[in-house]
């Protein structure tokens, strides 16, 4: 089946608001194999209304409004639709009871425009609105079904959850579908997709992948659509361990957990503390870490040597080795790691020096070059990386690539601790 969600309101096309109503409705209908072919908005303006209708209805199975339907006489679109379905606007004594019982416990009293919102077209199915005075509709045309709903989030959501959603699944017959996201850090989308064609050439026809890109992250979104909703698990489970072995490195999670949530995951389980020295980032990994609720059980902190001197006079990286091999090199960014992890008694530590841009580039270290550096309890390695031009995607990615890589070296810690 095909589904249109439209919303309505001046204040989402002038960019006052953000549209989060038809991102939490899709969600939800895909998560049921209903599908969604478009999502719009609009301005509460008659004739864009009825154009839209117009245009939909016979063309898509189910079309969801939102917005437009307070009690102000900017909001037109419960009398359009009235006249669109060709009935009358018709006064709900129930409703209005209720809109009553509701601003009572809010300690407002129900004027002449709060009971105007009892006034609901005559021939629409009414769900009642248990959190605002806007009740939702349905309708039936030529084979489509037309919903409007109140676009206030809290009033839409419960309403959809609780009535509407309900009365879909009923009228539709759908298919089940089941969604697995794998997330996945260290390739661009080109090269991840040429790592893995030949298993995403052999998939079943009834799953699907599509590359979900984000600066230093690429998520691969597996959905598998079909009657039995057991098999489609099976399947899909089994495709993504057959992916995994393709990318055993690359991929840190799934369903859209934070890299930084695995690494305190796993500094958690080892009961392992963690340092860092950053440069370029200005202190974005420190962040990253320190957005996970109980990090301080395993990061002891960080210090942003931005400039050289913190460098040498804080940090205690060697003069000699940056007037000889500069800020941004492996000799740096080593003593970095070592020097951070010593001084704050970590077992693990993590440095980031590069050139973010967009200016301080040279032929030989151009703008994007990075060298991060990891120390562990044993050993240090460090690696260079090239990322572009953008000062904001070098920042974001040079900061999720040292986090992978001492993700790849907590896991080495594991294995090697358990087969001991």
């Amino acid at each position: 089946m095909k589904t249109h969600i439209i919303t309505i309101g001046d204040e989402i096309l002038i960019g006052q608001i953000l549209d989060s109503n038809s991102q939490w409705l899709a969600e939800h209908l895909n998560l049921s194999g209903i599908q969604v072919h478009q999502i719009t908005s609009i301005s509460d303006s008659p004739d864009h209304i009825t154009e839209i209708l117009t245009d939909g209805i016979g063309k898509y199975d189910l079309i969801i409004f939102t917005g437009g339907l307070g009690p102000t006489k900017d909001d037109l679109t419960k009398q359009t639709l009235s006249k669109f379905f060709e009935t009358k606007l018709v006064f709900y004594p129930e409703i209005n009871k209720r809109i009553k019982e509701l601003l009572s416990l809010r300690s407002i009293k129900s004027n002449e425009m709060n009971q105007s919102q009892a006034y609901l077209p005559e021939n629409a199915r009414i769900f009642p609105n248990y959190n605002g005075t806007a009740s939702g509709m349905w309708f039936e045309k030529n084979g489509s079904v037309i919903i409007s709903m109140p676009g206030v989030p809290f009033e839409m959501k419960p309403m959809f959850e609780n009535e509407i959603f309900p009365a879909i699944k009923n009228y539709f017959p759908t298919k089940s579908i089941y969604y697995k996201t794998v997330m996945t850090q260290g390739l661009v989308e080109s090269h991840l997709a040429m790592r893995i064609r030949k298993w995403e050439t052999n998939l079943p026809s009834f799953i699907k992948i599509a590359y979900l890109p984000q600066p230093g992250i690429v998520r691969l979104r597996l959905t598998a659509k079909g009657s039995d909703l057991n098999k489609l698990k099976n399947a899909l489970e089994s495709e993504i361990k057959k992916v995994h072995k393709l990318l055993p490195n690359e991929i840190f999670g799934y369903d859209d957990i934070k890299l930084e949530t695995v690494i305190g995951t796993l500094l958690k389980k080892q009961k392992l503390t963690l340092s860092t020295a950053e440069s370029c980032t200005g202190g974005y990994l420190a962040h990253l870490i320190t957005s996970i609720p109980g990090s301080s059980i395993y990061f002891k902190g960080s210090i942003i040597s931005y400039a050289n001197d913190i460098k040498t006079d804080v940090l205690g990286v060697n003069k000699h080795t940056i007037a000889s091999k500069g800020a941004v090199s492996k000799e740096t960014v080593k003593e970095m790691a070592f020097n951070i992890k010593e001084r704050f008694n970590t077992d693990y530590s993590i440095a980031i020096s590069g050139i973010a841009g967009p200016t301080g580039g040279t032929p030989e270290k151009p703008v994007g070059t990075v060298w991060i550096a990891i120390a562990t309890p044993k050993n240090i390695f460090c690696e260079k990386f090239l990322f572009g031009e953008d000062r904001g995607r070098n920042i974001r990615r040079s900061a999720l690539q040292a986090l992978n890589m001492l993700r790849l070296a907590l896991i080495q810690k594991e294995e090697y601790q358990t087969n001991l």
